[in-house]
């Protein structure tokens, strides 16, 4: 069974559906939560915003409870890692999303793994770093940006979560479907 990864690692779990809509870019994130530090437990974060400031700095300054207001390590957790859902594990240090753009990180029907896109104050997407450097070029309004303050490395599906009834790809590529038990 694979275990999330302990000392504060920031994690989010995908809507159990995510349906197609016209409008604007959503993502399949439904909850924001970071591991503490100390005792292991997972706090969730109430905002994308908040939870993005605590995973930026995670290696420099860890998460432990007592950041969060009347919350101390002996406090019940506010969520367990089981496969109730579906976690997803973002890596540590990711940069705060630029102000007026978004990033939107979607599951993938499969479960294999999340893609990761931007949304530009204009609305544009981007789905790699070679997009914004380019959308930056063009937009000098946003000389204070760097290219290095956006990442698409996608967060890690955690597989012991994933739903039973969805085909799993096999190490090869190929859909492989599971036997029910």
């Amino acid at each position: 069974m694979e275990k999330p990864a302990a000392n504060g690692s920031p994690a989010v779990t995908p809507k159990s559906s995510a349906k197609k809509s016209r409008g604007p870019p959503q993502s399949s994130v439904d909850t924001f939560a970071v591991q503490c530090n100390d005792c292991f437990k997972w706090r969730t974060i109430p905002t994308e915003e908040e939870f993005e400031e605590y995973r930026s700095k995670q290696n420099d300054d860890p998460f432990v409870c007592t950041k969060l207001e009347g919350i101390v390590c002996d406090s019940p957790a506010d969520i367990e890692y089981d496969s109730t859902r579906t976690w997803v594990m973002d890596k540590p240090n990711i940069p705060k999303t630029p102000k007026g753009f978004q990033r939107i990180i979607v599951l993938r029907r499969d479960y294999s793994k999340m893609d990761v896109q931007y949304v530009t104050p204009d609305g544009t997407r981007v789905r790699a770093a070679p997009g914004i450097i380019a959308y930056l070029k063009e937009h000098p309004e946003y000389s204070d940006i760097s290219p290095t303050d956006f990442c698409f490395t996608s967060p890690k599906v955690m597989s012991d979560t994933i739903p039973e009834h969805v085909e799993k790809k096999s190490p090869g590529g190929s859909v492989k479907k599971q036997k029910k038990v």
